[in-house]
This record gives C-alpha cells, structure tokens and sequence, in this order.
C-alpha cells in the first residue's frame, strides 16, 4: 500500500484531524458506536471507539484484508486516550522467514502469551492520553527469533479515543518531535492551566520533518 511513498523519519497511518482521516482504513462496529468527537483536553477533534465487546467494534488498514501496509520503518507509536473500560489493538508484521505474524496488546491481560504466529502482551495504562510505543524489530527477534520485515496491518478496537498512528525510523525524544506529534502537549494541558505554563528552550537536536500518509 505504502511500499512507493517515501518512508522517514516519520510516516502518518492514521491522524484525526484529516479532512478524510478513515479514508484508507476499513470500519467495523456491530455493537458500539465509531464516530468523531471534540476531546476537552486537548480541544480537537478524535476518533472514539466504544463497544461492550472490545472485538466487535474496531477500524483497520488496508481496507483489503489481502493486502499489506509495506511500512518497514521498525518503531510504532499510537496516541490513545484511556477511557477506563477494556481496550486492544493489533499489529501484522512479516518477518524473515515471510510469515505474518501477529502482535496483540491489551489493557485487560496481565501475562504474555506466545504461539508460533501470533504473541498477546499486556500494556499499561496512564488516565487520560497515552503514548504507547512499539520497538517492532524488538518484538520480533524476542517473539519468533526472526527478523522484522515490514508492518503488513494495525487494527484498532474499542475502547479508545484515537489521535494519531505514526511510524519513525527511530524512537524520538518529545522535544524532537514536530509539536503535532507531541505527547507533551497534551499532558500539560491537562495538568497545568494556561497562565502557569512557561516558554521552554529549544532542543539543539533536529527535529525530523513529519511525512502524511
């Protein structure tokens, strides 16, 4: 899908605040709801994802389940917002040895669980916003002693609100982010008012120019 566009140091699968942000990415939701609402914390626009059951409400990329994302850039980074109830998100890497395998995370396991094909590994999460972060190469070598190729599938579920899917060549300190890629700057608008906030000094290091998908 991706395989031809330029990828790095930054590469957009999903932002919120696109005029068609689901226009590469499927939609299922038979029991839930799937819609865009305006957060009060970070006043803009997100993607919630709500269902009793985490499975059967969710959006994935591609649209066709045959094919493959061709992203080979090797750290995943969500910017989801905890919404206190049961959450999971899924990954397809292809590996080495040119099987797919799947990478499940979720808020409600407590162990890691491994299978010749597919690893379930428990995230935790912070109230209120979240950066999770992926070292997907990491994964891989520990998961099935191989090598990552390219990411093939992210599939998000319930229960969520969605803000931002990137991928980078590398995993960034915030202050080298772009300030639309910024985990900072939704905490401290939600732990500081506006008058108490102070100007920070630049950061000597580049930041890496972002890539929309």
């Amino acid at each position: 899908m991706f395989q031809a566009n330029f990828q790095g140091p930054l590469f957009t699968a999903y932002y919120s605040g696109g005029s068609r942000s689901l226009e590469n990415w499927s939609v299922q939701c038979k029991y839930g709801e799937l819609k865009q609402v305006l957060d009060d914390v970070i006043k803009s626009n997100v993607l919630q994802i709500q269902s009793q059951n985490v499975n059967a409400c969710c959006i994935t990329c591609p649209v066709n389940p045959k094919g493959s994302l061709g992203v080979r850039m090797p750290f995943l980074t969500l910017l989801v917002k905890n919404l206190g109830q049961y959450f999971t998100f899924e990954i397809t890497i292809l590996d080495s040895d040119n099987i797919r395998r799947r990478l499940r995370l979720s808020n409600y396991h407590s162990t890691t669980k491994k299978s010749t094909f597919m690893i379930t590994m428990p995230i935790c999460m912070d109230d209120g916003w979240n950066q999770l972060n992926l070292k997907l190469a990491e994964i891989t070598s520990f998961s099935f002693k191989t090598t990552y190729v390219e990411t093939v599938r992210i599939q998000v579920h319930a229960n969520c609100r969605l803000r931002r899917i990137y991928f980078s060549n590398q995993q960034y300190k915030d202050d080298q982010l772009p300030n639309a890629y910024r985990m900072h700057r939704i905490a401290v608008i939600r732990e500081k008012p506006k008058s108490m906030l102070k100007k920070k000094t630049g950061s000597n290091d580049k930041k890496p120019t972002a890539n929309k998908s």
